[in-house]
């Protein structure tokens, strides 16, 4: 597979901008998206990775928190959060930038896998924080803009 060009604020923020489209086909094409996007995750040291972060405005991420096992989410949706957890976060697509966002402790997510089989998976901790995250992007939404700001300055 291919490693792709990682989406930065600084050279693509209107693209990031954008809601990701459905996928409809379940096809070799995904297939050879999904597996380029989990190269690009391992080789730029993330924990996850939307489409749109590659250029790829389809609803689609990978996430892998413990360095071994990967997931893929296509056409994801939350369905149910528990809890909430404060942590700092960072962003392949926002770097050098890194801040505490209050996100869900426990997720869970209805989606479907390359072949366009659905399943639902309930995560927590820092599963549950990079779902959030990746979720976000394909909505367009960026972590630094959920940021929490120090009230004691």
């Amino acid at each position: 597979m291919a490693i792709r060009q990682i989406v930065k604020v600084n050279n693509g923020k209107e693209v990031l901008a954008n809601t990701s489209k459905p996928v409809e086909q379940f096809d070799s094409k995904l297939a050879d998206l999904i597996d380029d996007m989990l190269d690009t995750m391992v080789a730029a040291n993330g924990v996850g990775l939307a489409a749109v972060q590659v250029g790829i405005l389809k609803r689609v991420f990978v996430v892998c928190v413990d360095g071994e096992t990967a997931y893929e989410f296509v056409n994801p949706q939350i369905v149910g959060t528990v809890g909430e957890q404060c942590e700092t976060e960072g962003c392949l697509s926002v770097p050098g930038v890194q801040g505490v966002v209050k996100r869900p402790q426990k997720v869970t997510v209805k989606a479907q896998d390359r072949y366009g089989k659905e399943f639902e998976i309930t995560v927590d901790g820092l599963f549950a924080r990079a779902v959030c995250h990746e979720n976000d992007h394909l909505n367009g939404v960026l972590f630094d803009s959920k940021i929490m700001q120090d009230d004691s300055k």
